[in-house]
């Protein structure tokens, strides 16, 4: 037992001299170093670093030094110059997932930046709204807000791409519960937004509003590291990361983007081999007959994608089967929806309106359903319609989602000769 104390008392005190180490190499460079003068001396004394390491070193500097965030935010590119070869070349790490470009890779590396942004940025930011409310701090606050608002596409690529695969391993309640936290998330930030937005002189009701987002955010990113994320990396196969490594692009990044595409070693075409399987059951070349004419399944495809409109069927049994996916989608799809549960589709807050509208259309109590919303510049017309064949059998939902505000802003007429 004394040995296994010793050992770690051994391992700590080297980890303390390493994070020292660094501190102090980063330190000169702050202080006016050349990147290779301090990128040999790191390289000669440190050797490999992990993207851990560096992210505890920043903040160590900032908190410990007294460094500014904007000062470490501005030298962030010329740290990973020198970090870069220690990472990536010298020391490729043999997992995976700590692997740039790996989902797991990009959401830890989101998760930083979002760390950053709310635990120094915003707490500094809100530590001088409670000492003075005037114009300049409440535009930084806004300006702070709107970023981590970005944190929707983070959250979105768990919805939409992770959750789909864990549900495809019987696990549900985790994904709806977090989901449901990201939902209260994203409002709270909105909320504290309005707040500033529409400032009255409450103080104290728009600190709480920014400490309760600070809190919530850094125990989401404890629970995605510590629960979602190993538990994902226990269930899911090499071949559905790469899926979701691929469609990731489609909903985007949050604060930062993976350096480059993630292609594993063992596998590096997955996709393809099932584009090739599919090739050989003759479904690419097959054509379509219909009443009115025959189509190629390509021809039957770009058309559905031409169209100025988002359509996304699901079948009798509410599994989605289809989306169209046209050139800008106004809502988010991935591939990982198909053979979903549409209910899982939807944050657990609106599932009850969901179940209520199929409910209706399965009865015959309603064959459309149409709502609007207004979505920063775009008038979103949503459309729902009951897809029964000719003896009034129910098969399906079919969505049709179209962006009507420049239909809305038409005004008098423009003649098929007109110019």
């Amino acid at each position: 037992m004394s040995e296994l104390i010793n050992n770690r008392e051994v391992h700590e005190t080297e980890q303390t001299h390493r994070q020292n180490m660094l501190k102090e190499i980063i330190k000169e460079l702050h202080a006016g170093k050349s990147v290779e003068e301090v990128k040999a001396r790191f390289e000669e004394a440190v050797g490999d670093v992990t993207v851990a390491e560096i992210s505890a070193m920043e903040h160590s500097l900032m908190t410990e030094e007294g460094i500014p965030v904007t000062e470490v935010q501005r030298l962030c590119s010329v740290h990973t110059a020198i970090f870069k070869g220690s990472i990536e070349e010298i020391h490729r790490s043999s997992k995976p997932e700590e692997q740039p470009g790996h989902p797991v890779h990009t959401f830890k590396l989101e998760n930083r930046e979002i760390e950053k942004l709310v635990n120094f940025r915003v707490e500094l930011h809100k530590d001088k709204f409670r000492k003075s409310d005037d114009e300049g701090i409440i535009f930084k606050l806004l300006e702070d807000l709107g970023l981590l608002l970005d944190i929707d596409k983070h959250f979105s690529r768990k919805e939409n791409l992770l959750f789909p695969y864990l549900e495809k391993y019987g696990i549900y309640g985790p994904t709806q519960v977090m989901w449901g936290v990201d939902d209260g998330i994203r409002s709270m930030i909105k909320e504290a937004k309005a707040l500033l937005s529409g400032y009255t002189g409450n103080r104290e009701e728009v600190v709480s509003a920014l400490e309760l987002i600070i809190k919530e955010v850094n125990e989401m990113v404890f629970k995605e590291e510590n629960i979602l994320l190993p538990m994902a990396l226990d269930k899911l196969t090499e071949d559905e990361w790469v899926k979701i490594a691929r469609e990731s692009g489609t909903i985007g990044f949050c604060l930062a983007a993976p350096e480059k595409e993630w292609v594993p070693e063992r596998n590096p075409e997955p996709v393809d081999a099932e584009a090739k399987e599919a090739e050989s059951a003759g479904t690419p070349q097959g054509f379509i007959r219909f009443e009115t004419g025959i189509l190629s399944v390509q021809q039957l495809e770009l058309i559905m994608n031409h169209l100025p409109v988002d359509l996304t069927f699901i079948d009798e049994n509410d599994v989605v089967r289809y989306f169209s996916h046209g050139k800008e989608r106004i809502f988010a799809r991935t591939k990982a929806v198909i053979g979903r549960t549409v209910q899982n589709c939807h944050p657990p807050q609106s599932v009850h309106v969901v179940e209520k509208l199929l409910e209706d259309f399965k009865s015959g109590n309603k064959d459309a359903e149409d709502f609007w919303i207004q979505m920063k510049d775009k008038f979103i017309y949503i459309r729902y319609f009951a897809v029964r064949d000719e003896e009034g059998r129910y098969l399906g939902t079919l969505e049709f989602t179209q962006n009507i505000a420049p239909i809305r802003a038409l005004e008098g007429q423009k003649r098929i000769l007109s110019e």
